[in-house]
């Protein structure tokens, strides 16, 4: 029999979250041999249990399964936090129809424990053999117990790392990258634009009166304005696209593979949401948030991270010039000055 150590070495073996769920489940696939095996973990919003990884012969069926709290075998095990034996699912209610039917063989024994850290609840994994196999054992379930124990932990810290990363990458106030992040993530993007011969465009935006803000309503207020329009970057470029808060009441949108024709209309797009976004004060007075824009591209405006910077600014300041909640390129201020 393969030592707890062992089990232990091989899920502390990555930091990865989806590599730690992978091993997780080889090692219950190693040790026990079910017919499909599949692991949940809690959604921390809706308090659902949401299929992570499963064997081949569920992923596909299963692909965005959700389960209540107390919904079906895994459910009621992350309801009760207890393991579950069914050596015979068939006369156990819990075996719900909307999974059972989706299962490609006759189900027989189902062996279901939790993932705990500290009394709380993170997930489940679900074991299932079928009507040709053996039903599970008290035994079965004291080695997947066991898995579950350091399969928690194991995940805990994969979690845990994955959000410093983020820490460290991003804006604690508007949740975008934060700008030492941005200007390692342009430089990966101009290097791209350099082999395919492809563009890029940048697009630089800075809040106008931010400080007459907060003069009148605080800087409770203003900051809540900061992180208020970084959502709505966020929430309406492309998932291609990459926006940073650039510093104080200054953000950057990094846009791949787009022209400065395309730039331009996506500029326009976030100063129509702006000014129809509704922003308010502590006191429901409405605010009206407004900015300037620079849009400068690759290649024809610079050829590196530095220069490129340099012409978005310079357009932005342009367009703070002519008068605020305007657009302007670097192009279009070069060939007017």
């Amino acid at each position: 029999m393969i030592s707890l150590i062992e089990i232990g070495t091989a899920l502390a073996g990555s930091l990865a979250v989806h590599d730690v769920l992978e091993a997780i489940l080889k090692q219950a696939e190693r040790l026990i041999g079910p017919r499909a095996w599949a692991l949940l973990l809690v959604d921390e919003l809706s308090g659902e249990l949401v299929l992570e990884v499963a064997s081949p012969s569920l992923a596909e069926q299963h692909k965005g399964v959700r389960l209540e709290q107390g919904e079906g075998i895994g459910g009621w095990v992350a309801l009760h936090g207890r393991p579950l034996l069914l050596p015979d699912v068939q006369s156990d209610g819990r075996f719900t129809a909307h999974l059972g039917t989706r299962i490609p063989f006759a189900v027989r024994s189902v062996a279901c424990v939790p993932l705990m850290i500290k009394e709380r609840i993170i997930g489940v994994v679900e074991l299932i053999n079928s009507y040709d196999e053996p039903p599970f054992t008290d035994a079965d379930v004291t080695i997947i117990s066991a898995i579950a124990d350091f399969a928690a932990i194991a995940l805990e810290n994969a979690r845990n790392y994955d959000r410093i990363n983020e820490l460290v990458i991003t804006d604690d106030l508007t949740g975008l990258y934060n700008s030492r992040y941005f200007e390692q993530l342009l430089d990966t993007e101009i290097e791209r634009a350099s082999r395919y011969g492809t563009c890029l465009s940048l697009v630089f935006l800075d809040l106008d009166h931010l400080k007459s803000v907060n003069d009148t309503h605080g800087h409770l207020v203003g900051s809540r304005m900061l992180s208020e329009f970084g959502r709505l970057i966020g929430d309406n470029i492309r998932s291609s696209d990459m926006a940073a808060r650039f510093g104080g009441d200054e953000y950057a949108v990094v846009l791949p593979q787009t022209s400065r024709e395309q730039a331009l209309a996506m500029a326009a797009k976030l100063l129509d949401l702006m000014l129809s976004a509704g922003f308010r004060a502590d006191d429901g007075q409405p605010i009206r948030l407004t900015a300037s824009f620079g849009v400068a591209s690759f290649p024809q405006d610079a050829q590196t991270r530095v220069e490129l910077i340099r012409a978005a600014d310079m357009a932005m300041y342009d367009a703070k010039r002519a008068g605020r909640g305007t657009i302007r390129s670097f192009a279009l201020k070069t060939a007017s000055s």
